[in-house]
């Protein structure tokens, strides 16, 4: 099994033109992972409840503005 270490070890030995093709095609992982985990959190209610602490917080005045 390959470990974190490996991985890095692995990329940092990369050529360029490989590394720019990592680089894309972890860039397209990462987003499809982070659709995915989205998408649960939606499906779940986890992003409702999010919302109603965050506007139960705005209307007890514990928000700043940015």
């Amino acid at each position: 099994m390959t470990t974190l270490q490996d991985i890095e070890e692995a990329v940092t030995h990369l050529p360029s033109p490989e590394l720019g093709r990592f680089r894309a095609w972890f860039a397209q992982y990462d987003a499809e992972a982070w659709y995915r985990e989205f998408e649960e959190d939606a499906k779940s209610g986890a992003l409702d409840r999010r919302a109603e602490r965050a506007l139960k917080d705005l209307a007890e005045g514990r928000c700043s503005t940015l």
